[in-house]
């Protein structure tokens, strides 16, 4: 892929909804990926369309709903219209889109709000690649031709500290699992209705205590509950790697990011929905090998979940592209 792999970046559209995203807090890796595409690939980047394998839509749906939407409305038509209006542009003045129906053609979007943009056209939401952090089967996401985005969550647009210097390998992990979040989405009322603030070893919460800091209690737990939201994907599942604290994926219909080529199993735990009254005795039950096994699986995938500036080879940014490679390798042009 490094060798053979080009990407053209329209270069239509104006700032700032287009060529543009942003680079901290929830949605950050939308921005972060436009900004490497726009200023930092230089190898996988070409400036003669005919040369390339994609094509890059560089809209950001975050500065969509920023700058078109309507607060409390929730109208998501000015984002469909944009959707609209940008691919028509594209296809009148480039022969590519109509050569494959958008087939080779990529966007990318963090926004839960993305899948129904990309329904601005049928081509796009059907055809292209649709890199998205909201990878929920049940509502249209096609892991056969579509890429599952992990949602890195930036305060003030750099990981934390506490994140980046961890204690040693051999310190002790006082809490069982963990979980601090807002009650939202189907899932997470279970969770809290089972266990919010009833065990010990279980902490879980829906706000924290004053005085407790959330990766402090991340560090000091051998396993993170990462149920969904209002939509499928978690930013507690990046921030769980990076705090090599074994993740425990809470979800339905969740494709998770990169498992063409990563075996969750190896680094994770699964835990059915109907379990989460069982939760303690499910984990309880993981012997001390196994979570060894699993945490060092944890640091090893580390890297590949990574944002570095500019990027490196294995982070998340070649992780993405590679994931795009592999749909671009199942369409057959002409």
């Amino acid at each position: 892929m490094e060798k053979i792999f080009k990407v053209y970046v329209y270069p239509d559209g104006d700032l700032p909804i287009v060529h543009d995203g942003p680079c901290k807090d929830i949605y950050s890796i939308e921005g972060r990926f436009l900004h490497e595409m726009e200023h930092g690939v230089g190898k996988f980047r070409t400036n003669d369309p005919n040369a390339a394998q994609v094509y890059f839509l560089p809209f950001s749906v975050t500065w969509m709903v920023k700058y078109l939407y309507t607060p409390f409305s929730y109208d998501m038509t000015p984002l469909k219209h944009f959707v609209s209006d940008y691919v028509k542009v594209i296809s009148m003045r480039y022969p590519f889109w109509n050569r494959t129906r958008g087939a080779d053609h990529f966007m990318l979007a963090c926004h839960d709000w993305g899948p129904n943009a990309s329904k601005g056209n049928p081509f796009l939401y059907n055809n292209s690649i649709r890199v998205l952090c909201n990878a929920n089967t049940s509502e249209g996401f096609n892991p056969l031709k579509d890429v599952s985005l992990p949602e890195i969550h930036l305060f003030g647009g750099e990981v934390s500290p506490k994140l980046l210097s961890l204690p040693p390998d051999n310190a002790p992990r006082r809490y069982l699992a963990f979980f601090a979040g807002g009650m939202h989405g189907p899932i997470r009322p279970i969770l809290l209705h089972h266990w919010r603030n009833r065990d010990n070893d279980l902490r879980v919460y829906e706000y924290l205590p004053k005085g407790v800091d959330y990766y402090s209690l991340m560090l000091n737990s051998k396993f993170c509950l990462c149920p969904s939201g209002h939509e499928v994907a978690s930013p507690r599942i990046v921030e769980s790697i990076y705090a090599e604290c074994v993740p425990v994926i809470l979800s339905d219909y969740y494709v998770l990011p990169f498992s063409d080529v990563l075996r969750w199993e190896a680094f994770s735990v699964q835990v059915d929905v109907s379990d989460i009254p069982r939760l303690k005795e499910v984990l309880s039950a993981i012997s001390e090998s196994k979570y060894r096994n699993l945490k060092q699986g944890v640091k090893v995938v580390k890297k590949h979940f990574t944002l570095n500036q500019p990027a490196r080879r294995f982070d998340v940014f070649h992780m993405i592209l590679h994931s795009i490679w592999l749909r671009r390798l199942n369409i057959k042009l002409g």
